[in-house]
C-alpha cells in the first residue's frame, strides 16, 4: 500500500533539493546563546529570535528553576478541567498590564492563538481583511473559518481601503482587519496607526501579530502599537514568550475582555491543548520584569543593529531598508543563498538561507537576526566572515 505513495514522496523530495530548497537542520550542542556548538565547533549565532538575549540569561534561568521546583513540569491536563495555576493567571495578568489590554488568554504557542482565533469570532456573514505578507499562522488561522477573505497589498493602506469597501459591498456583518505587527521576513513595521484610522472610518476591528516586536520595540518595549501611538485603539494582539521574552515557548491572545472570555469558551487550541509549562511561566513573568525595569537590552539591541547594518553596507550587501533588528542580506537566487549560507558558516558565523515557498521566488535571503547579548567584537567578526564569503563566492 505504501509503495506508489513512497514514490511519490521521494519525488517530491528529490525536486526540492534539485531546486535548492531543500532545509537541512543544523544540530547544536549547547544551549542557546550569542554563540553556540555545532558538530565543527563554536559558531557565532545570527539567526535565532533571541532579540534580548533573554534565552539564557541568570535570572531567567533561576526563575524558571524556581518555577519547576514550586509549581512542577507540567500541568498533565488542559486548562478549563485542572490545568491553570495562580502561576498562569499572574502572567496573564502581566501580560495585560504590559500591553495595555483588558485581559490576556495564554496559548502553547502564538501558532495556536492565531489558529484559534478568527473562526472562534467570525461567522460566514463577516469578513477578514488579511495582509498579503502575513505570517503562515494567520493564514491557516484565516482559513479554519468561514468568514469572506479579503487581501491587500503589503502595508498599502489604499489597497486595504478597497478592500474595506469590498467587504461593506458584500454586506459583511463585522470586518476585522488582520496584520503583522513586524513581518518576520523583511523587518517591515506595519502602519499600525493608518490600519487603525481606516479600521474607524470603517467600523472594523483591528487584530495584529506582534511575535517579532514586544519587548523591544516601541518605547517602552510594548510593541508596535506602542511604537505607532495605538495602544489605545487596537482591538486583538496575538504573541509569543518564544521570542524576546525569554525564547522558550508559549502564545497569548490580549485583548477585550468579552473576546478573551469568548476565546475561553470556544477557543479549539485552548480548550482541547495543555497549556504553558509552569517553568516557562515563570521564566516569562521574570523577562517581563527584565524589560520593564531597564532600556539597557533594548538600547543595546539598537546600537547592535545600527552597527551590523552599516558594516554590511560598507561591503556592498543589498539590505531590505529598515531599523529593526531583523536584517535581510539580499541574494535573490535559492542556490547562491545556501551556498553562502554554507560559506559563513564555514567562517564561524551560524546563519541560514530563506527561500521559496518561505519567502517568494527570486527574493531568496540570508535573514540576519541581531541580540542585545552581541558584543561589539562579535559584530567585527560577523561582518568579516560576510565580507570574505562574498569574495570568495563572486
Amino acid at each position: 500500500m505504501y509503495d506508489r505513495f513512497q514514490e511519490h514522496l521521494a519525488s517530491e523530495l528529490k525536486g526540492i533539493e534539485e531546486a535548492g530548497l531543500y532545509k537541512h537542520e543544523r544540530q547544536i550542542t549547547t544551549p542557546q546563546g550569542a554563540r553556540v556548538g555545532v558538530r565543527d565547533g563554536e559558531v557565532l549565532n545570527l539567526c535565532a529570535n533571541n532579540y534580548l538575549g533573554l534565552a539564557q540569561h541568570p535570572e531567567v534561568n533561576a526563575a524558571a528553576a524556581q518555577g519547576l521546583e514550586e509549581w512542577g513540569y507540567g500541568m498533565a491536563s488542559v486548562r478549563f478541567i485542572c490545568g491553570t495555576q495562580t502561576l498562569h493567571k499572574q502572567l496573564e495578568d502581566k501580560l495585560s498590564q504590559f500591553l495595555g489590554t483588558e485581559d490576556t488568554i495564554l496559548y502553547p504557542s502564538c501558532f495556536d492563538a492565531n489558529g484559534g482565533l478568527f473562526e472562534t469570532l467570525l461567522g460566514a456573514e463577516d469578513a477578514v481583511i488579511s495582509d498579503e505578507l502575513n505570517h503562515a499562522s494567520i493564514i491557516d488561522g484565516v482559513r479554519l473559518s468561514k468568514a469572506q477573505r479579503y487581501r491587500y497589498k503589503n502595508n498599502d493602506m489604499a489597497d486595504l481601503e478597497a478592500q474595506l469597501q469590498a467587504a461593506d459591498a458584500a454586506g459583511a456583518r463585522f470586518k476585522l482587519i488582520t496584520t503583522d505587527g513586524v513581518f518576520s521576513m523583511d523587518g517591515y513595521i506595519a502602519r499600525l496607526d493608518e490600519v487603525c484610522d481606516l479600521a474607524e472610518k470603517y467600523d472594523a476591528l483591528v487584530h495584529f501579530d506582534d511575535c517579532h516586536a514586544t519587548g523591544f520595540i516601541g518605547g517602552g518595549g510594548r510593541g508596535t502599537h506602542e511604537l505607532r501611538g495605538c495602544m489605545d485603539r487596537v482591538d486583538i494582539i496575538t504573541g509569543t514568550l518564544g521570542k524576546a521574552l525569554g525564547g522558550a515557548s508559549g502564545g497569548y491572545t490580549a485583548a477585550r475582555q468579552e473576546i478573551v472570555d469568548l476565546l475561553r469558551q470556544r477557543s479549539r487550541p485552548y480548550l482541547f491543548s495543555n497549556t504553558v509549562a509552569p517553568p516557562v511561566v515563570a521564566g516569562a513573568l521574570k523577562a517581563i520584569d527584565l524589560v520593564t525595569e531597564s532600556p539597557q537590552l533594548r538600547e543595546r539591541l539598537q546600537h547592535n543593529t545600527a552597527v551590523f547594518r552599516e558594516g554590511l553596507q560598507q561591503h556592498g550587501f543589498e539590505l531590505l531598508p529598515g531599523e529593526h533588528p531583523i536584517v535581510p542580506v539580499m541574494l535573490h537566487d535559492a542556490a547562491l543563498a545556501a551556498r553562502f549560507a554554507e560559506a559563513v558558516l564555514a567562517r564561524g558565523v551560524y546563519v541560514i538561507a530563506f527561500s521559496f515557498p518561505v519567502v517568494p521566488r527570486g527574493k531568496a535571503r540570508i535573514r540576519t537576526q541581531m541580540s542585545a547579548a552581541l558584543s561589539d567584537d562579535d559584530l567585527a567578526f560577523a561582518i568579516e566572515a560576510f565580507g570574505r564569503a562574498k569574495s570568495t563566492l563572486a
